[in-house]
């Protein structure tokens, strides 16, 4: 495995949100491999068929959470490419998927004949799990904006046997806005939203060579964007869950509390219970974090030094998934309700 060169500036960003041990154990686990870890895809077969498939071609195979057995990793060392190469993957047994992406359907937890909009849907990863759950029933709206994703999102619906979903090319804003004037509204709404993808370093090396601060910037202000038109067009009663891969507060934080003053009493964050280790959302942080010192420290200070944000004490219901935690890559899911 190539060696995770991060900047500088993140690393001391990421020293802020832990505590000199977890930080320490964090720079270990980037540079270890991921696990193998897969989806049973129950649109075409069971677990107990595909792990007894799977062990029969040598394949050492656990399902780490009881209460999902479609989830399962391979414990062997395998080849590059070799997951994806098998029979059983191209005849759509399994989607490859790490541990953490699989978080946001579980928090979402949809159900047979619902109306649900995956606003940000390719690969397909999501989607794909989604229709699982509903057993191809209901309607799923998957949309991306970019044609060479599309294309990737198609053959993953077509090699995993989904037909309950339709698939949209459009600017995820003005797609809820086209919604919004038709009065079309949903069950369920995943935003697993454009992020910094701090949390694919193992997975993604180049993300050290792109992380830059004002990108996340800029990417906070899109998503506030996106989860203000897509809450729009929930029913009532309806959920929505909120994702990102990354750790940074102003694309994860940041967006729950600006979601939650601009409903006000319109919605309601819920707790989330999930099958891995969880942190909870902070409640307070600088955007500018090389300015202020570190959080435990954010008290006013004589001398009026300018304090970071402090956020709406119920965004600690939100979940942040660290990599040493879990062995997994980093996530962070909110999840909230249409109260009116």
């Amino acid at each position: 495995m190539k060696k995770i060169n991060p900047k500088p500036e993140f690393l001391e960003k990421m020293k802020k949100l832990l505590s000199q041990a977890d930080f320490e154990k964090y720079e270990r686990i980037i540079q270890e491999p991921l696990l193998n870890s897969i989806r049973c895809n129950t649109l075409k077969i069971s677990p107990e068929e595909l792990k007894k498939r799977l062990e029969e071609k040598g394949w050492k195979i656990s399902q780490p959470w009881k209460e999902h057995p479609e989830i399962m990793i391979v414990g062997n060392e395998l080849q590059p490419g070799e997951l994806g190469r098998s029979i059983e993957h191209l005849l759509g047994y399994y989607y490859i998927q790490e541990l953490a992406s699989m978080l946001s359907i579980i928090a979402l937890a949809p159900k047979q004949n619902e109306l649900i909009l995956d606003l940000c849907a390719s690969p397909g990863s999501k989607t794909t799990q989604m229709a699982s759950q509903m057993k191809n029933t209901g309607t799923i709206i998957a949309n991306d904006v970019n044609i060479k994703r599309i294309q990737i999102l198609a053959s993953n619906l077509e090699r995993c046997g989904v037909t309950n979903t339709i698939i949209t090319r459009d600017d995820g804003i003005r797609l809820c806005e086209k919604f919004k004037l038709q009065d079309l509204k949903f069950d369920k709404i995943l935003l697993d939203a454009p992020c910094s993808g701090e949390g694919t370093m193992r997975s993604s090396p180049k993300t050290c060579l792109m992380w830059n601060q004002n990108t996340i910037k800029s990417l906070s202000k899109l998503q506030k964007k996106l989860f203000k038109n897509a809450f729009e067009i929930l029913k009532p009663n309806g959920e929505i869950v909120y994702s990102t891969c990354t750790h940074a507060p102003e694309e994860n934080e940041e967006v729950v509390d600006f979601a939650l003053k601009e409903f006000k009493d319109k919605i309601k964050i819920e707790e989330i219970k999930l099958p891995v280790k969880c942190r909870p959302g902070l409640i307070e942080w600088t955007s500018d974090f090389a300015k202020y010192p570190p959080r435990s420290k954010f008290e006013k200070s004589e001398r009026g030094r300018e304090l970071g944000n402090k956020y709406n004490e119920k965004v600690k219901f939100c979940a942040r998934i660290y990599p040493q935690d879990n062995n997994s890559e980093g996530f962070f899911v909110a999840k909230f309700r249409r109260v009116k």
